[in-house]
């Protein structure tokens, strides 16, 4: 397959404004996410606080617009000594009234530590935006103190920017950087294939348009957008269908005014735009009333969507409102409208008006319609439901229950056995031990294994886990073969020595793997252990292949717990007296892996609320029509009941007339559900099967929910008196 990535060469900036005429800047940024090991520790006179630093050169005031508030404008971070700070953290680590550019600080952080010098203030981005960092950094420093290769146009490392030139095509300049790492490689046009090539997404596109696969845009978090569009659609749908319902079923009521009207002179278009503008006026009534709901439920939709979401009004805000508006006033007007302004005067006045076959047809399609889109979204929120829980209860091959993670810092970079051997001493720590990378993710990988048998051309990505000793029991991994590394081993901690999971056994194709020897970038490496395969990554992908190392230098601190707060207030003492005062900043490893499924907990969550709206406003259109209809034929059962009818048989069919259109609304709305959710869980590795009772269940719902509605005007006019019903007005 053909991944995707934002990490580029070192050189690509300075390349492209130097050979690409359409660009006016490049800056090429190492952002603070680069860094496995997070935050570092910011130290002035005592005090300390955690903050993201991330690399940046000259040109990155060009391209982006955070404003600096004291420094250069033209180069703030002049040479490798320099830093800028946030406005933020220098309120917290300054008496801010006095200037503090030349002022200096400590930087603790476990790829780079140093003292370094204040060259200005910038205000810091706001919450909402991606970028997120505390001080910038000189970017050749990353170079000198952490990667050396960064002039190898083979290696790809930092993002980035560039701010094209006025009225240049985002294509042209697409072609134009294509195949540039491959001419500045040199080579041939058959070796062409295996060589990144090169293409540009705008900065504004990338939090919605954020998955890519096989090389191209294939969705993201806008597909999640869409998906409330589409609700929210419907649910517009819905509601002018009970508009058109409701005008055209009291039709009765307004057929004198329309005779009148008539008789008088008006003509049809006269009392069409009557009705129109009546729908429109009605819309737009119902804009103020749900602007108004907007600023109330906005806080609890923050809550529930973990979001920090303002109403700001602006121009395009307001005509799209307005658009919106008087689209709906005009669909749930435009056959309401035409039905009524068709009606012939002396028929009108003479009381001789009845609906045709055609008119309730349609009237009950728009039923059939409203209820199949209910239908749809019931069975949606349902299986969402059940595919989030089932991701949550499934057993991943390892325990994540009762297990904290932090990361190293400050001291903990330089040492952080004194503090492990002190944290083992607490009661209730059952174990502890440390990992390279987050548990759940990115773990970096590489094709870079040989073994005996391999096949030509053979391609394998394993991902690569570098565990401290203990781990792997820690966790639960159960060992099918072999053993686990232990320090009575010299050869586990001199990295002689490997583990693989089954699927990477299997793929290799190794029978008996133990005492083996594979090739690792060039070292051989000796096979003492094969695991049971473990989810490393969401439920999204299967269980890829992976090897374990040994690395006893890992940045994240893992504590298996008892489960009890007086144990993890003892955890969080003392590291704060081992880190002098410094605040532990842990996770459990369960809400780590739960942190997967967050955009799905949102879209269920949010899903519930939209279904029992869309219910809650379908049952609003069957209630009217359901009066209406109890009312138009209240003489018909007073005949029945004088013939002998009794009042169960009267319910039974005033009932079964609408019960009728939700059984159709069910063959409709049910295998669209199906088409829907499968197509929705295809995206998982691992999914839940579809089960007849989901389906059953929902359109069960949507019959017992119609009968509720329906069910009150059916026994009131199944239990009133033959003789009032009767009785000429």
């Amino acid at each position: 397959e053909v991944e995707t990535s934002e990490h580029t060469p070192g050189m690509l900036a300075n390349t492209l404004m130097e050979e690409i005429p359409e660009v006016e800047y490049a800056t090429a940024v190492i952002p603070a996410s680069w860094f496995d090991s997070g935050d570092g520790i910011v130290s002035v006179n005592g005090k300390q606080f955690k903050g993201e630093g991330q690399f940046v050169d000259e040109n990155y005031f060009n391209v982006f617009s955070w404003e600096i508030l004291k420094g250069q404008k033209g180069k703030p971070i002049s040479d490798r000594q320099s830093v800028m700070i946030s406005e933020e953290l220098a309120a917290k680590l300054f008496d801010v009234k006095t200037s503090i550019i030349g002022e200096t600080i400590t930087w603790s952080h476990e790829s780079f530590s140093g003292v370094y010098t204040i060259s200005g203030v910038f205000e810091k981005p706001p919450k909402n935006s991606t970028i997120q960092f505390d001080l910038l950094f000189n970017y050749d420093l990353f170079e000198k103190e952490y990667l050396k290769n960064l002039e190898n146009w083979g290696n790809s490392n930092p993002y980035t920017y560039v701010l094209l030139k006025e009225n240049v095509s985002p294509k042209t300049f697409d072609a134009r950087i294509k195949n540039l790492i491959a001419e500045k490689l040199e080579v041939t046009p058959s070796a062409k294939i295996n060589i990144p090539t090169l293409f540009s997404q705008k900065v504004s596109d990338r939090y919605l348009y954020n998955q890519f696969e096989n090389g191209k845009q294939a969705g993201g978090r806008i597909s999640y957008v869409k998906l409330f569009g589409l609700i929210a659609l419907f649910l517009i749908i819905i509601a002018s269908i009970n508009f058109m319902n409701l005008s055209t079923a009291i039709s009765t009521k307004r057929v004198k005014e329309i005779g009148v009207k008539k008789v008088v002179g008006a003509n049809r278009s006269d009392i069409f735009w009557q009705f129109m503008i009546e729908s429109i006026l009605t819309a737009l009534f119902s804009l103020l009333i749900a602007v108004s709901l907007v600023f109330l439920v906005l806080p609890e939709f923050n809550s529930i969507t973990e979001k920090d979401i303002e109403l700001q009004w602006s121009f395009s805000l307001l005509f799209i409102a307005l658009a919106i508006t008087l689209a709906t006033g005009l669909l749930a007007g435009s056959y309401p409208a035409q039905y009524l302004s068709g009606f012939v005067p002396v028929k009108v006045l003479n009381r001789v008006v009845k609906s045709s076959k055609g008119e309730i047809g349609i009237r009950k399609s728009l039923v059939v319609f409203q209820f199949s889109l209910s239908i749809i979204l019931i069975v949606a929120v349902l299986i969402v439901y059940k595919q989030i829980d089932f991701s949550q209860s499934k057993n991943l091959g390892y325990t994540k229950e009762n297990i904290i993670s932090f990361k190293k810092e400050g001291r903990l970079n330089e040492q952080h056995e004194p503090l492990l051997n002190e944290l083992k001493q607490i009661s209730g720590v059952k174990a502890v031990s440390t990992f390279a990378h987050d548990f759940v993710g990115d773990h970096g990988g590489t094709t870079g294994v040989d073994w005996e048998g391999k096949v030509a051309g053979q391609n394998i990505r394993f991902e690569n886990f570098e565990v401290d000793f203990g781990l792997i029991e820690l966790l639960d991994i159960k060992l099918l073969k072999g053993r686990l590394f232990s320090e009575e081993f010299s050869t586990d901690k001199a990295d002689d020595n490997i583990i693989f999971n089954e699927t990477a056994i299997h793929l290799m194709g190794l029978e008996d793997p133990v005492g083996k020897t594979v090739n690792l970038w060039g070292k051989k490496r000796n096979i003492i252990g094969v695991v049971e395969d473990f989810h490393f990554e969401s439920l999204y992908e299967e269980i890829g292949p992976c090897m374990i190392r040994y690395d006893g230098y890992g940045q994240n601190i893992l504590v298996k717990v008892d489960g009890n707060k007086r144990t993890l207030d003892q955890i969080m003492k003392t590291y704060e007296t081992y880190m002098d005062g410094l605040e532990l900043d842990y996770t459990f490893l369960d809400e780590d892996y739960q942190k997967l499924y967050d955009a799905e907990k949102r879209v269920s969550n949010l899903s519930k609320y939209f279904s029992v709206l869309a219910i809650l406003i379908s049952c609003l259109g069957i209630f009217g029509l359901a009066a209406f209809t109890a009312e138009r034929r209240r003489k018909e059962i007073g005949i029945r009941k004088v013939l002998g009818q009794s009042t169960a048989q009267a319910i039974v069919m005033l009932s079964g007339e609408f019960s009728k259109l939700i059984f159709i609304a069910m063959l409709i709305g049910l295998p669209l559900a199906y088409v829907l959710v499968n197509n929705w869980l295809s995206g998982f590795a691992y999914r839940i099967p579809l089960k007849v009772w989901y389906f059953a269940g929902a359109g069960l719902l949507a019959l017992l929910v119609t009968l509720l509605t329906v069910g009150f005007h059916s026994v009131k006019a199944a239990t009133a008196n033959p003789i009032k019903s009767l009785r000429t007005e």
